[in-house]
């Protein structure tokens, strides 16, 4: 690299270690190995896998969101080799093994180099187990460019994911989606699960909020000597057994909470289920009923479980991470294999961003939850602009793509991250909740799939 882009580099140290970060995660070969693996029935002519999704990465760290801009640029620089229109085609037929597949293969890569200390201290009684939250997220605002959607008045869901949170590093492992973004979560478990299972090794407790209650989703949970955790929906009868007492206590903040043994379902039933229920009991708001696996109070104390179960609130923070802070509310593509892609690399995004927390929290001596991953990206996205406008591309992409071992870009972003700083990244204190106010407005025309809008459309 040359003096002068050395010098600008030096002076971006934030771009420095997440470029250096991406590079390694989404380095070519590595890409069109995940293509050739995942692809199906897709192929590749004149644009590639590993040129599309730098044109992707472009439009959402560089452009806001903007993939019109992102292929602009890389027209103007000879990097797209295909028409605009053939680009938006490709993105529009991407098939969700390959969405799935590209974000839990590059987490794959980034989980090799997660520092350790910024790793998330779960209770005590847990950390023999990889504790992973899955939740669901509809992919809202779809554009309209589609011509069987431009009559319709609401605003069309995109497909529909549910993804799988690792608790101990905060990284988002895997996905799984649909293509209809009003389906249920429930279908979609079976074959997120063995994904998971695939890199976390250890038994695993899984976490999951009240509609994976049912006498089908804690089996599944169960498989391959797995634990669960869930709040409990009243649609599945409880069953006390009789002859186990209850037991009472309360927790650090002084609230009751009581403990009960029994089945779900019918005793005795083809999917019943022996569980303890944990209630949580709260003046000011809805208790919390919890049910698991893990019977034994002594060993897994409900204390425990009941803060398990409160950072399973990270996959949502994640969600909402994702659509405000890394594009999500502005869709590139126009069906729901497009905006599932997008929603699979603003996964990887929160990823890349949470792995660069990481490092700097432990350059700070603090915890990774106390650094705003806003504030970081809107720094981030600044360094880049400069760095694009500044440095000779083709010196920059050259530096960056130079193969070095996992310990040596290790200690290359933390050398880079060591002495930076800011104030404002430090997150804002949690302001207390105020119950939102009871609606009365009727809403008409509002969301609908666009996966249904296709389908209808094709049936007349």
């Amino acid at each position: 690299m040359d003096g002068f882009s050395c010098e600008v580099l030096s002076r971006l140290p934030l771009a420095d270690a997440v470029l250096s970060l991406c590079s390694y995660a989404m380095d070519s070969d590595y890409l069109q190995e995940i293509f050739e693996v995942h692809r199906g029935r897709s192929y590749e002519d004149i644009l590639t896998f590993p040129a599309m999704v730098n044109v992707v990465c472009d439009a959402l760290l560089e452009h806001e969101g903007s993939g019109r801009q992102a292929m602009i640029r890389a027209e103007e620089r000879e990097e797209l080799k295909a028409t605009r229109q053939a680009a938006y085609g490709k993105l529009r037929r991407i098939p969700i093994s390959l969405s799935n597949g590209f974000l839990a293969h590059t987490t794959d890569r980034l989980r090799e180099v997660f520092p350790r200390e910024a790793a998330c201290r779960l209770p005590a009684s847990l950390r023999h187990l990889d504790v992973v939250a899955v939740d669901g997220k509809k992919i809202k605002r779809a554009a309209k460019r589609l011509k069987v959607a431009r009559g319709y008045s609401g605003t069309p869901l995109g497909g529909k994911a549910l993804a799988a949170l690792d608790l101990r590093t905060g990284l988002v492992v895997a996905m799984n989606a649909h293509l209809d973004g009003e389906t249920n979560d429930a279908p979609l478990v079976p074959d997120l699960l063995p994904q998971v299972r695939q890199r976390l090794p250890r038994r695993r407790l899984w976490i999951a909020d009240r509609q994976f209650c049912d006498l089908t989703q804690p089996h599944n949970f169960r498989q391959e000597n797995d634990e669960f955790l869930v709040r409990y929906h009243p649609k599945t009868h409880f069953h006390r057994d009789s002859d186990v007492l209850p037991h009472k206590g309360k927790d650090s903040q002084g609230r009751r909470y009581s403990e009960e043994w029994g089945w779900l379902g019918k005793p005795g039933g083809k999917k019943s289920l022996y569980v303890r229920r944990i209630t949580l009991f709260r003046k000011d708001d809805e208790d919390v009923v919890l049910v698991t696996s893990l019977l034994d109070a002594d060993k897994y104390p409900a204390t425990h479980l009941m803060d398990a179960y409160l950072c399973r609130w990270g996959i949502e923070n994640v969600f909402q991470q994702v659509t405000e802070v890394f594009h999500l509310e502005r869709l590139i593509s126009s069906t729901p294999q497009g905006t599932i892609f997008q929603f699979s690399f603003c996964l990887f995004l929160y990823n890349l961003v949470h792995v660069t927390r990481g490092y700097l929290a432990e350059a700070q001596q603090r915890k990774p939850d106390t650094i705003s991953s806003e504030m970081v990206f809107y720094d981030l996205h600044r360094q880049l602009i400069s760095l694009t406008e500044l440095a000779e591309r083709e010196t920059v992409i050259e530096y960056f793509q130079s193969p070095c071992t996992n310990e040596e870009l290790i200690e290359h972003v933390r050398a880079s991250l060591a002495e930076v700083w800011h104030d404002r990244w430090i997150k804002s204190p949690k302001k207390k909740k105020h119950p939102k106010p009871k609606s009365t407005t009727v809403i008409n025309g509002g969301h609908t799939s666009l996966y249904r809008i296709i389908q209808a459309s094709k049936s007349n």
